[in-house]
């Protein structure tokens, strides 16, 4: 039975099929599992443009076929082009009547997890599982009158929106201390030479500490609680700091028989497992005193006298520092580098000296606290915007 309120897709929306007749080629796009349209990368030698569709904007793209895209589905809404091309394998529907139904409010609707689950459980085929556009007809879905719509729509693109502003000032506030580092490092030619004092100590030198993530056998599923001291993840250490988003927990017991692996302030945190060359710090403002690095991970603590972790992040994150870091990736099976304590402690990278270091740190530490703070404000707009999305099947 149909909850009060809810109704039937298949009453509002439609299938449009309108071909490149043309043969344009030009705005190719794809649809990512984020739910964003994105330049499509399909190989395109000796294709027929004219079997393309045209998707307009307002309009919607999904590809059936949901067995190939870590359970969620590929689909959007296109806001930002007047008109794009997608392959014949995509569906593209629009809304019917906008009077009654916002596509953007429907979006809203597709972007819930919830929607997710719901694809993948009315999937089916024997070769490749798809929800085709029976199923897609058959959601069910609240929609409530049409000024409700725009009120919920609005409260969720102003949260957006000012997540969308926070990243772009953090961008640009990397490249300003990236542009720095460069200016004040790279441009001396210590810094090139690697028969310079600046190369003379190998790394371990300036480290007082370098921890591996504990063994697979130590930190099991059933070691995860609720709430307790955070384990990091890849997702954590994708930028340059700490991502304080989708933990995993596990209690101060635990912990503490982990604490060879725990990870603090001022910490540099790398991956030597699966996605290679992410290094992140452990900013001075955290929502927690300390963190359990996983297994694919390990960590560096400077000696500050000779080495600041800033300088350390930065020059892993620069061309040369990471052709250094990923010098002794072994590539067979899963992408490792071999050893990696070991590595790092014998790696000879350019180490100025601590005063040039500290006339650099000086001039960045402001714009990396603020891109600590807006990482932080991110998470709390993330999981607002997660609330809001929520509120639709009440």
């Amino acid at each position: 039975m149909m909850k009060k309120g809810y109704r039937l897709l298949g009453e509002f929306i439609r299938q449009v099929d309108v071909r490149n007749t043309e043969g344009k080629e030009e705005n190719l796009l794809g649809v990512s599992v984020q739910k964003q349209f994105i330049p499509s990368i399909a190989n395109t030698v000796g294709t027929d443009f004219t079997k393309y569709k045209v998707v307009r904007k307002g309009q919607f793209t999904y590809i059936p076929d949901t067995s190939r895209r870590g359970d969620k589905i590929g689909i959007a809404l296109l806001e930002e082009y007047e008109e794009g091309l997608v392959s014949n394998v995509y569906t593209v529907f629009e809304v019917i009547d906008e009077k009654q139904l916002m596509p953007e409010y429907l979006m809203l609707w597709f972007s819930r997890p919830e929607f997710d689950r719901y694809a993948r459980f009315k999937s089916h085929g024997s070769v490749r599982e798809v929800m085709d556009w029976d199923e897609m007809c058959k959601v069910e879905l609240p929609v409530p009158p049409i000024e409700k719509q725009r009120s919920i729509v609005k409260a969720y693109k102003t949260i957006t929106d000012r997540i969308t502003l926070k990243k772009r000032i953090n961008d640009n506030l990397v490249e300003l201390c990236k542009t720095e580092f460069l200016k004040i490092f790279a441009t001396r030619p210590e810094y090139q030479d690697e028969q310079s004092d600046w190369f003379a100590q190998p790394l371990g030198k300036s480290l007082s500490r370098v921890a591996m993530g504990p063994f697979g056998s130590n930190i099991k599923t059933d070691c995860f609680v609720d709430e307790g001291v955070p384990v990091l993840n890849g997702d954590n250490i994708s930028g340059h700091l700490l991502s304080e988003k989708a933990f995993r927990y596990v209690d101060e017991e635990k912990a503490y028989e982990l604490r060879n692996s725990i990870a603090r302030s001022g910490d540099i945190v790398i991956t030597h497992r699966g996605t290679l060359g992410q290094v992140a710090l452990i900013p001075e403002k955290t929502k927690f005193s300390e963190y359990v690095i996983s297994q694919s991970q390990f960590m560096l603590t400077c000696d500050q006298s000779k080495i600041l972790p800033e300088y350390v992040l930065f020059y892993f994150h620069t061309d040369a520092g990471s052709r250094r870091l990923l010098a002794n990736d072994n590539t067979t099976g899963v992408p490792s580098i071999a050893k990696p304590t070991s590595y790092i402690k014998a790696l000879h990278i350019p180490i100025p000296p601590i005063n040039l270091q500290q006339q650099w740190a000086m001039l960045v530490r402001k714009s990396l606290a603020t891109l600590a703070s807006n990482n932080l404000e991110i998470e709390k707009l993330t999981e607002l915007a997660q609330i809001v999305l929520s509120t639709l099947c009440r």
